[in-house]
């Protein structure tokens, strides 16, 4: 178990063996803080490297905790690699929050949402459309409203 960034930086490759291995070990979240320390630490030079690193531990990680708190850190801690991983969870947090303040929107404003409409608008991943959605949503009277015109989700 690799849980020391100095560690993980000597030896990135057996860091993301480590991460897989411990995935359901309740040391797991120290592996991936020290594994995230060790990516940053990396140079520019290294983006394709670090985000081949970062798709591996993805990977690795399954569908655990570990990979939720693994997806975190890569959305908040490692911002700066522009790997596809990185770019995705920024994208899917853009349309989730979008998708969220909507229906949130609706609800402060008093309007009734059906289960259909809610999953409708929390099943939609095109961020334009949630923009043209949340826009209507500022003045619709019925979430009905919200959906007419435009592309559609």
């Amino acid at each position: 178990m690799i849980a020391s960034p100095d560690e993980a930086a000597r030896d990135i490759p057996l860091t993301v063996l480590s991460a897989a291995l411990h995935r359901r070990d309740p040391g797991a979240d120290a592996i991936l803080n020290a594994l995230a320390k060790a990516l940053k630490g990396l140079s520019a030079d290294d983006e394709d490297t670090a985000g081949t690193f970062i798709e591996l531990t993805e990977q690795g990680l399954g569908k655990t905790p570990a990979a939720d708190l693994w997806k975190h850190l890569m959305a908040v801690d490692l911002s700066f690699f522009q790997s596809e991983t990185a770019q995705r969870l920024r994208a899917e947090g853009r349309v989730e929050g979008r998708a969220e303040d909507i229906l949130r929107l609706l609800d402060g404003r008093g309007i009734e949402v059906s289960a259909e409409e809610r999953e409708r608008i929390a099943g939609c991943g095109d961020l334009a459309t949630l923009e043209v959605w949340f826009t209507r949503a500022i003045t619709a009277t019925s979430a009905a409203e919200v959906f007419e015109g435009g592309k559609a989700g």
